[in-house]
């Protein structure tokens, strides 16, 4: 592959050639033809997205295996995973557990309803989540539902635990539990085609 080297007539040339030997530099290491730290905190391009998309099925490869599959040097591909992480797109990296050998197979759905709407009931409702392990997620809902928890625990004996300590919570009008029977369909890894 031929590449020019442009320059620009007047005061223009200096920049001219910087350009293009970006452009020489992007060609020879893989390397992107702009500086991916001026970008603003929502862009993103295929490069990143094939990133996110490795990292979120094994955030252990190495960052060499990662750029040598999207394309990318290793420099330049550890810079993107740098700016995805200060821009928050990355939150975190952890080990995904398998609840069945941890011994809380047993996944509940509790429904929550409150006639207390108020900022004082909420931060009551949200330190007492925070201390319970077994709640792995909690929603604040739209319609009939006011919150929604997930809940894993070994047993029904362990649900009714947890069950007994959300219930000290005056506030609480109505707690429907729903017991999952299969798991069809479980994943921490995110759509990216909305991302572009």
């Amino acid at each position: 592959m031929a590449l020019k080297i442009e320059s620009y007539s007047d005061k223009r040339t200096d920049i001219g050639i910087l350009f293009s030997a970006r452009r020489f530099l992007a060609y020879l290491y893989r390397l992107p033809a702009y500086d991916v730290t001026e970008a603003t905190a929502h862009s993103m391009d295929k490069f990143d997205q094939a990133i996110l998309s490795i990292l979120q099925n094994d955030c252990t490869r190495p960052i060499a295996e990662i750029a040598d599959s999207v394309g990318l040097g290793s420099t330049a591909c550890w810079r993107r995973v740098q700016k995805l992480e200060e821009q928050g797109m990355i939150r975190g990296r952890v080990a995904l557990l398998d609840p069945g050998q941890l011994n809380v197979a047993v996944t509940v759905f509790a429904a929550i309803r409150t006639n207390q709407h108020n900022a004082q009931w909420l931060g009551r409702f949200h330190d007492l989540i925070a201390t319970l392990p077994e709640v792995v997620e909690c929603y604040r809902m739209a319609g009939d539902t006011d919150y929604m928890l997930r809940i894993v625990v070994p047993d029904i004996a362990g649900y009714d635990a947890v069950y007994k300590k959300l219930i000290q919570l005056s506030g609480i009008t109505d707690m429907s539990s729903s017991f999952a029977m299969e798991q069809i369909k479980s994943t921490t890894q995110l759509p990216l085609n909305y991302s572009l």
